[in-house]
């Protein structure tokens, strides 16, 4: 068998690709733009092309391919994305190559990563939840991320903490993640302030009372949707990644005193940054590259080099 896998995950932006070895090692690493706005075909042919390159640039043909998209997802299908536009996209449409591939939800398959590799390492029962322009969760159960019946499982950022609340993206009202995304962070800072182009880092940062009280309601947002799964699923942990989480204190500190308080009955969950930075994905998708080989053991014992994620806005 060949001594690495391609992992690629692929992001509305850009793609970051890397060939992740048996061993755990990244033996290369490389991002390249994602052609949104040239339609689901360009999509589909650049992450064929950025596979082909990848491999062709290993010792050797690849072992399998792992990749990480957003949208409804299941190992053999891409099923709909909507910031992609794709539908129904079969797993060997997006390579060239033939050697056995694995799709996983984008957001699932970084708390994949951080299950086997990073915080929740040994931990069987956990939430990840990236904060980052947009929110979604990966429910770990028994060790493995829980994608639901239909694999629309995770979406916490649609949860209605402010039912009353401004109007979300997505048709409902009060949303998570119209409140504590870090896209929203600035925007509610911007319409308030009348300045543009306001950054989340910027409104964390800052002691200006409206930048205080537009945290304040950022912290309060996800404190009460934390408090409901918390309720629900009982996790071990809560981890939280993604560019906001960046902001650490800043962020975990008011959360972790407003969870408390609000599961007055029970103790609450500990509170994590997530682990692996910018790369949870990327490898992530190296575990399913691995797992398509038929390599389901492998990660345990990965040690793996972590890098920051600056806080997006």
């Amino acid at each position: 068998m060949s001594s690495f896998v391609v992992a690629l995950d692929v992001g509305g932006t850009s793609m970051k690709g890397g060939l992740v070895s048996e061993s755990g090692a990244v033996l290369l690493s490389e991002r390249c733009p994602t052609p949104r706005t040239e339609g689901p075909e360009a999509v589909v042919a650049a992450i064929r092309e950025f596979i082909s390159h990848l491999a062709a640039s290993g010792d050797g043909i690849p072992a399998g391919v792992g990749l990480a998209v957003p949208g409804l997802v299941s190992e053999d299908v891409a099923v709909y994305a909507a910031n992609l536009g794709w539908r129904d996209v079969q797993a060997s449409d997006f390579t060239a190559l033939d050697v056995p591939v694995m799709l996983g939800h984008d957001v699932r398959t970084g708390g994949l990563a951080e299950s086997v590799l990073g915080a929740g390492r040994g931990v069987s029962d956990f939430l990840f939840l990236p904060i980052g322009t947009g929110i979604a969760g990966a429910m770990i159960v028994h060790g493995e991320p829980y994608g639901g019946s239909s694999g629309w499982g995770g979406e916490i950022g649609h949860i209605p903490v402010f039912p009353d609340g401004e109007e979300c993206a997505c048709g409902q009202f009060g949303c998570l993640e119209t409140y504590a995304s870090a896209a929203s962070v600035g925007r509610r800072y911007s319409l308030r302030s009348g300045l543009k182009d306001v950054r989340a880092e910027q409104v964390v940062s800052s002691d200006d009372p409206l930048a205080v009280e537009v945290w304040d309601e950022a912290v309060e947002a996800l404190s009460l949707a934390l408090a409901t799964y918390t309720l629900l699923l009982d996790p071990s942990m809560i981890v939280l990644g993604g560019g906001l989480a960046e902001a650490g204190p800043a962020l975990f500190d008011p959360v972790r005193t407003r969870l408390v308080k609000r599961l007055a009955f029970r103790d609450a969950p500990p509170l994590l940054p997530a682990a692996l930075g910018v790369d949870a994905g990327m490898l992530g998708a190296a575990l399913l590259g691995w797992r398509a080989a038929g390599r389901e053991d492998l990660g345990a014992g990965w040690v793996v080099d972590v890098r920051s994620e600056p806080l997006v806005s």
